[in-house]
């Protein structure tokens, strides 16, 4: 807990938006790594690379979706009460790669911030609430991808690592899904489903942006 209280308080000077873009310096590396250690350096510095190529903002979105997804899922899973001792937290980019671990809430929303940092739009990409019903039959979150609002979207996962359509993942029971912009209920394979309103009504992802946006 005392590695998590440091971490917070370190961050309120760790990340830059401005729009699109994310920000850290060498300075703010070199300080996480001191506590995190190498691979706390290692991570961070890998993943300002990804999002300050200009050749990885050329890619196509798929490129994208794929160099994202590969790079996120790099990262061993540990669950909130293993690793922050809470029975749920959603961590910052920067929280989930310092700290070399994360559960799926995790890997999702840094999928999420470091595809918007690529360009990939808002509209396109929803964080997911679902239920595994397969192997684990248990709550899950994933990333999903729509090329266009109706389109079958592509599902981001650390489970299943590889990029597959909604229809190929039939372990997944979509429930809601969420981004900056909204809320929808998601009981469908296909398109977005029904609008509900503000994404701020989901208090754990209202806490993670006024974190974020404290780190500014």
């Amino acid at each position: 807990m005392r590695r998590l209280a440091w971490l917070l308080s370190a961050l309120m000077m760790t990340l830059a938006f401005a729009q699109e873009a994310v920000t850290i310096t060498d300075a703010q590396i070199t300080k996480l790594a001191t506590s995190f250690g190498p691979v706390a350096k290692e991570r961070l510095t890998n993943w300002r690379a990804i999002m300050s190529n200009p050749k990885n903002r050329a890619l196509t979105e798929r490129q994208k979706l794929e160099l994202v997804n590969d790079f996120m899922n790099q990262t061993p899973f540990k669950s909130d009460k293993e690793h922050w001792g809470k029975d749920d937290y959603w961590a910052t980019p920067v929280e989930f790669l310092s700290t070399n671990g994360g559960d799926c809430e995790d890997f999702s929303i840094a999928k999420y911030f470091t595809l918007r940092a690529l360009g990939v739009a808002d509209d396109k990409l929803q964080i997911t609430y679902v239920k595994e019903i397969k192997i684990y039959n248990e709550a899950h979150m994933v990333l999903a991808y729509f090329a266009t609002p109706d389109a079958e979207p592509l599902i981001l996962d650390n489970i299943n690592k590889t990029i597959q359509p909604a229809s190929n993942r039939s372990d997944l029971v979509p429930v809601y899904s969420f981004n900056g912009s909204g809320l929808w209920l998601a009981k469908q394979q296909q398109g977005r489903g029904q609008s509900e309103g503000s994404s701020d009504r989901i208090g754990h992802w209202k806490d993670l942006q006024n974190r974020m946006k404290g780190a500014t």
